[in-house]
């Protein structure tokens, strides 16, 4: 038994924030921006907006594109960093909100990686004959986590939400998928604080927006992005040549153009969406890959790969034949 996408969708809040926007809020310029991230625009979502909000539209549309109701789901899998509130977690509240229950509600907190943990923990349960049909989402409202006078870091975040429908197959779906972390490198991105730690470590300010030196983030980042996509491509027995699309994490256009040289994959068959809404953490790969099958870029047949790199630090991989 396999897992495979029956229906994605996504949502992006109303709000746009542009580049031109953030000139008159910080030293920065349009030019900068783009030049060094690929980013154009974010955006930003409501102040009575939460993440489980935006959780619930792209849901919503997912649903609506693979054909069935609410009610034909019997799990949920969440991955997230910015959650509504500490409990209930943001997949009961979502669970709620579809006006559906019973069935294990599971949020994930792997920062950027979120929707690859999640994609990963949805697939086991399914493989195993636990669920029949798994709703899996990415959702962040990083906006409120951003220091917005912070060149470094406020011209890279936005607001988000991407979900897929996972259903049991006797087709091959997902192929594959595989997880790492390495918490030695837990300084280099990160939030300061939180519940059980309400002082920060010596040190550091009090400060709870998201810290980050991008240099190693992107030494880090390319090297283990790189090396999980060779991996799941081992592993599968899958020539690099066999791929049809990379769907990254949409962080960093020099990120992205960086793995995709280390894979061999050209650019024109890698999938870019940063532009559009900026880095949205665990947003960002399914909302990526919906963009992508919505165009007809993604056909049925073809094979993807999804890779995610966060906070933790965390990595992920999915190999999967759409």
């Amino acid at each position: 038994m396999y897992s495979r996408i029956a229906g994605t969708g996504r949502y992006l809040p109303e709000k746009v924030l542009t580049n031109f926007d953030l000139e008159r809020m910080v030293d920065t310029s349009d030019e900068w921006i783009r030049t060094r991230t690929g980013i154009e625009r974010r955006h930003i979502a409501a102040e009575d907006q939460t993440t489980s909000d935006l959780a619930l539209e792209a849901s919503r549309r997912a649903l609506e594109a693979a054909g069935i109701e609410a009610s034909d789901i019997d799990l949920i899998v969440v991955g997230t960093t910015t959650p509504d509130q500490l409990f209930p977690n943001v997949a009961c509240l979502l669970q709620d909100k579809l006006g559906i229950g019973g069935m294990p509600a599971i949020a994930v907190e792997a920062a950027c990686s979120g929707f690859l943990y999640a994609l990963s923990t949805a697939d086991k349960f399914v493989r195993l004959g636990e669920a029949r049909r798994a709703l899996v989402v990415g959702a962040e409202t990083l906006s409120r986590i951003t220091d917005w006078k912070s060149r470094d870091t406020c011209v890279l975040f936005g607001d988000g939400a991407g979900a897929v429908v996972l259903e049991a197959s006797e087709t091959p779906g997902i192929l594959a998928t595989r997880l790492g972390a390495d918490g030695h490198f837990k300084d280099i991105l990160y939030v300061p604080t939180g519940v059980s730690r309400r002082k920060p470590p010596p040190g550091e300010t009090a400060d709870q927006t998201i810290q980050m030196r991008g240099n190693e983030v992107f030494k880090v980042a390319v090297k283990k992005l790189g090396g999980i996509a060779e991996d799941i491509l081992e592993r599968t027995g899958t020539p690099k040549s066999e791929l049809d699309w990379l769907i990254p994490h949409q962080a960093n256009i020099r990120i992205i153009q960086a793995t995709a040289k280390r894979l061999e994959i050209p650019m024109d068959r890698v999938v870019l969406t940063v532009q559009d809404h900026g880095n949205t953490s665990a947003a960002s790969v399914p909302m990526a890959l919906d963009v992508a099958i919505r165009d007809g870029r993604v056909q049925r047949g073809q094979m993807v790969l999804l890779e995610g790199f966060g906070g933790g630090l965390t990595w992920g991989a999915a190999l999967l034949r759409y």
